[in-house]
């Protein structure tokens, strides 16, 4: 276990900004950041970070924590393993009790795994540059390839000696077991036999968004007809391929800065595009493109282009795949490289300023370069030639974004020679069937949930008081939505308000209720999916300095939003009764507003964390895992404190429990 001071220590030196900033391309918003969240999908950018605050929170899926909470979630680590992984970042000495046998024993397969997958990497390049067999036959192979021993080392290449079982006897002499060599699949073993399944290959060490090796590619420099030219690692509990993407690691900063990312097949084209001056790259690796790999790439930028050599049998096959990065509203360009030339070879003849020259010049928006592509091929043929547009505009209907896609609509028309109408016609009936059939899905998971609610009877306590809270959520939304432009506070009123406010500054209600929620992030936020959503769009909507529209709002693309918003519009005071019970009967009065919104935040509040710390007490004792327990203790404390504030500022005296 860590000691106390140390962990303090660790959560000091890391600042929230600087810990995200490694894994999500962040822009300032006011006195926040705001990027797109690593945690979920999403077409807006809604993940936001506060330096001052120490905390971030995805106003999308709800993700929110600090600097050790994001390394959790993010690595998928328990907490002293991100204590750990923040240590080693700000170069702390982490001092810990002695483990047990019992610990010992139950020390996750994960990192076990991925320590392995280091000692494997640094043997391997170890090897290429200190063994004979490594320095002929591996090393030989990358300068022929024209890597520079600078690039070599970037990209921690390395060889596997031509023996049956070099790397697994090294390995098991310096105490690994062979049961983890066998599971990150750098040893296969069986009962009476076991060997390197990488021997005789020059390694491509793949490593995942932090930098850590969790898997290889090999390529044999043989011409046995029998044999794969490239083995890669099998799936393990560190490594899924469709998750990760060759050279991550080693492009994201170039990524950021340049606000572009380039997407080739293989490890070749990424290192010798590197060692051209071109570090914005990232290669799938020979697989199709996947949602992961794509939402990887979209935590650092919008913008993708993807290089092809010319093979325009492997294009097409490729090109079903690209609907993908449409669908996740990524702008996307494709290349044309010259015929007979690769990445690989295409950037050896040229630095990176003349590359990026042929790039701006030769790049063509995805769709417009798939209608060109294929319709050459079939506008003699009525019946493919139909086909071709209903495919078109299957791509197009996959673009989140109505005025992108209306300009792809009218490019496509002229190309195809198809009036406009008809395409916006097809379109509507795809997204039709496609809204349809979600709202089908949805139904069907609910009644899957109210089938096995009985399963969760041990967490109905903590539920039911969390939805106490829901009729509070409600008001607070109404009154968000209602006279969330109005001004509630004036720099006069800073005595009390909370604010400090120059002069010509004032907050309104929007701004008061969407600060007091998100001050205490963790805790704090709604429970109702409906209001939750709402209460994230209205942050997103100031952020853009933009007013909340209630009459846009009832037309909005989600139904049960238009519903409530209607309902607001059609009868502005249906919520009074429920105000009237907090003693205020809400109109558009400055004065009345002062107190009625103020008090009900914090009867919120005061619910709310009522419920958290019931739910916590009953964790505490469901749990005997000590870290576990100081986790739940530490929030214990700062809610009881909290609760503490919110009881003063209701003028009410807190019980203690």
């Amino acid at each position: 276990m860590i000691d106390q001071a140390t962990v303090q220590k660790i959560i000091d030196s890391a600042q929230i900004l600087d810990v995200v900033q490694d894994f999500v391309s962040l822009k300032k918003r006011g006195v926040n950041y705001l990027g797109n969240c690593p945690f979920h999908n999403e077409k807006t950018p809604s993940f936001t970070v506060s330096p001052a605050k120490g905390i971030y929170k995805c106003f999308g899926c709800g993700k929110a924590g600090n600097s050790v909470n994001f390394i959790m979630e993010h690595e998928q680590l328990t907490y002293p393993e991100a204590l750990k992984f923040l240590a080693k970042k700000y170069h702390i000495l982490v001092e810990e009790k002695q483990e047990t046998p019992k610990d010992l024993e139950e020390k996750e397969v994960r990192e076990s795994l991925l320590v392995i997958s280091t000692f494997a990497q640094k043997y391997f390049t170890n090897i290429l540059f200190n063994d004979n067999e490594g320095i002929t036959i591996g090393l030989s192979y990358f300068k022929e390839r024209g890597f520079s021993i600078e690039t070599i080392k970037a990209f921690e290449l390395g060889y596997c000696p031509d023996k049956r079982d070099a790397f697994t006897q090294y390995a098991l002499k310096n105490s690994y077991k062979l049961e983890y060599l066998t599971l990150t699949g750098l040893s296969v073993s069986g009962e009476n036999y076991k060997f390197d399944r990488f021997a005789a290959r020059v390694m491509f060490p793949i490593h995942n968004v932090g930098g850590r090796v969790i898997a290889f590619g090999g390529r044999i420099l043989t011409n046995d007809k029998k044999t794969a030219k490239y083995l890669n690692s099998p799936e393990s509990e560190i490594y899924h391929k469709s998750n990760i993407l060759y050279g991550i690691f080693q492009a994201k900063r170039a990524i950021t800065k340049h606000d572009k990312c380039f997407m080739v097949e293989g490890y070749t084209d990424v290192i010798s595009m590197y060692q051209a001056g071109i570090e914005n790259v990232v290669a799938s690796s020979g697989t199709s493109l996947t949602v992961n790999q794509i939402r990887l790439v979209k935590r650092f930028t919008n913008n993708l282009t993807i290089l092809y050599d010319g093979d325009a049998a492997g294009i097409k096959a490729s090109l079903r795949g690209i609907d993908l990065v449409l669908e996740e509203g990524m702008n996307v360009k494709v290349v044309l490289l010259p015929e007979g030339e690769d990445p690989d070879s295409f950037s050896k003849q040229m630095n990176s300023n003349e590359f990026n020259l042929f790039i701006a010049q030769n790049e063509t928006d995805f769709i417009t370069f798939k209608t060109r592509l294929l319709y050459t091929d079939v506008q003699k043929d009525p019946v493919k030639r139909a086909n071709l547009i209903i495919d078109i505009v299957r791509s197009i209907s996959v673009i989140p974004d109505s005025i992108v896609r209306s300009v792809y609509i009218k490019e496509c028309s002229q190309i195809m020679q198809v009036s406009e109408e008809i395409l916006y016609s097809e379109i509507s009936k795809i997204l039709g069937k496609r809204f349809d059939d979600l709202r089908k899905k949805e139904y069907y998971a609910q009644q899957n949930t109210n089938t096995y609610t009985s399963a969760f009877t041990e967490k109905q306590n903590f539920q039911t008081e969390i939805s106490i809270c829901e009729d509070l959520e409600k008001e607070i939304t109404g009154l968000l939505l209602l006279y969330g432009n109005e001004i509630l506070f004036t720099a006069r009123d800073n005595h009390f308000s909370g604010y400090e406010l120059e002069p010509d500054q004032y907050v309104t209600v929007a701004i008061y209720i969407t600060d007091s929620i998100f001050e205490e992030i963790e805790d704090l936020e709604f429970g109702n999916e409906l209001y939750r959503s709402i209460l994230n769009m209205c942050f997103l909507l100031l952020e853009e300095g933009k007013p909340i529209d209630l009459k846009a709002l009832s037309h909005h693309g989600n139904i049960e939003i238009a519903r409530f918003a209607s309902e607001l519009l059609v009868d502005g005071y249906t919520l009074s009764k429920l105000w009237e019970r907090g003693d205020y009967v809400i109109n558009t009065d400055q004065i009345t507003l002062k107190k009625a919104v103020p008090k009900k935040i914090l009867e919120y509040k005061e619910k709310k964390v009522d419920a958290i710390l019931k739910g916590i007490i009953e964790q505490l004792k469901e749990t005997s895992e000590v870290d576990k327990q100081n986790q739940l203790l530490q929030s214990f404390q700062s809610l009881k404190l909290l609760q503490m504030q919110i009881a003063k500022n209701l003028g009410q005296r807190t019980v203690l429990k």
